[in-house]
């Protein structure tokens, strides 16, 4: 059987190890010249992990991820909202994109690499499997349900970066809520940290100096802000408007053709799941067609196992933006402080753990 993934990110190259690892001859159709990834750190949830494991490339993550460090979720001034202790915080491992996309792509042949060709209708393949993994913007989606409305722009606006190698091994993750701004501390264990901002803003804003704009929202903030901010190289900074799907799809499968990812269910990254997702959807897809069942059944597993989680995942995501960064009223701020520091720990774990404990199905060929 011969499966077409079109689009090379994480979640593309997932499907495409997963469905190789069962069997499937796999091409993957990258539009641009190269495979790459661009962007800064991403935070493998313990959920991704898993997916990860059943792909054999667990190890290799955690090995140049962040070490078992502790986390936590502080106020401006950099008062503890929420503390986690390094044996729970352990369980998300920070990566580069560009290292986690590089992980996934050396599992696979590189004949099975194909850059610069553009999809644009399923019609364009010839496979028994069409992977849709064309992000955001997927213009596989668009020819499947032309009715559907377009990505909305979440409130959003956001900037990423990676500093120098210059910071402890053992510096916390850390997420940091402000009114209406939010700033994230994902160590990458090299001594390079990655970071973000985020602010409510109206779409389309644009600075000659995006540094000097993250520095203007929160370089007075608590250390070590002012520090990583310090430590980016000039020209590093990306900024990108948050966009989701305002209304779910009805299927994620239509014919042979599978959506996966941003393509599917692009979500706001407030639960930090959207990677996440897109990884899982790859394993669940090639855990489906490996039961031996038709295409057609294996898509309808697929679209049974997958459409209700991300939906729910991506409902819980936008949530929780407006009631952390999104919050900008003083008295509302307070009251969101307090209550945060109020919960236990434990409680908050359990909180997260409804999408944090998901298993993936077995990958094995011998069932």
């Amino acid at each position: 059987m011969r499966a077409t993934v079109v689009g090379g990110g994480l979640g593309g190259l997932a499907a495409a190890v997963a469905l190789h690892k069962v069997g499937w001859e796999v091409t993957v159709l990258e539009r641009a010249a190269e495979f790459g990834e661009v962007g800064a750190g991403v935070g493998v949830m313990p959920n991704a992990l898993r997916a990860l494991g059943a792909l054999g490339l667990a190890d290799e993550v955690r090995a140049i991820g962040t070490p078992n460090v502790p986390g936590g979720v502080r106020d401006p001034r950099g008062r503890a909202l929420t503390l986690v202790d390094a044996s729970e915080a352990g369980r998300v491992v920070a990566v580069h994109r560009a290292d986690l996309h590089r992980v996934l792509r050396s599992a696979l042949p590189e004949r099975c690499l194909v850059t610069s060709t553009e999809v644009t209708s399923p019609d364009d393949v010839d496979a028994d499997l069409v992977v849709a993994a064309d992000g955001i913007r997927s213009r596989l989606r668009a020819a499947l349900f032309p009715a559907h409305p377009e990505p909305v722009y979440a409130g959003t606006t956001a900037w990423r970066s990676v500093t120098g190698p210059r910071f402890p091994k053992d510096l916390e993750i850390s997420q940091t809520l402000g009114p209406g701004s939010e700033f994230g501390v994902l160590p990458l264990g090299d001594g390079r940290v990655c970071w973000y901002a985020a602010t409510v803003a109206p779409a389309g804003g644009r600075s000659p100096d995006e540094l000097g704009e993250v520095r203007d929202l929160v370089g007075d903030w608590h250390h070590p802000i002012p520090a990583l901010l310090d430590a980016t190289p000039a020209g590093t900074v990306l900024r990108h408007d948050i966009h989701e799907l305002g209304a779910p799809l009805p299927t994620y499968v239509r014919g042979r053709v599978a959506l996966l990812g941003d393509a599917a269910h692009a979500m706001t990254p407030y639960l930090g799941q959207g990677a996440c997702m897109a990884i899982e959807d790859g394993v669940v897809l090639a855990a489906a067609c490996a039961r031996g069942n038709t295409v057609a059944e294996a898509l309808a597993d697929y679209d049974r196992a997958r459409r209700p989680r991300t939906q729910a995942v991506a409902k819980a995501s936008r949530l929780a933006g407006r009631l952390g960064h999104k919050l900008r009223n003083p008295v509302a701020v307070a009251i969101r402080d307090t209550a945060m520091r109020a919960i236990p720990t434990s409680l908050s774990l359990k909180g997260m753990a409804k999408f944090t404990a998901w298993e993936p199905p077995s990958l094995s060929l011998d069932r």
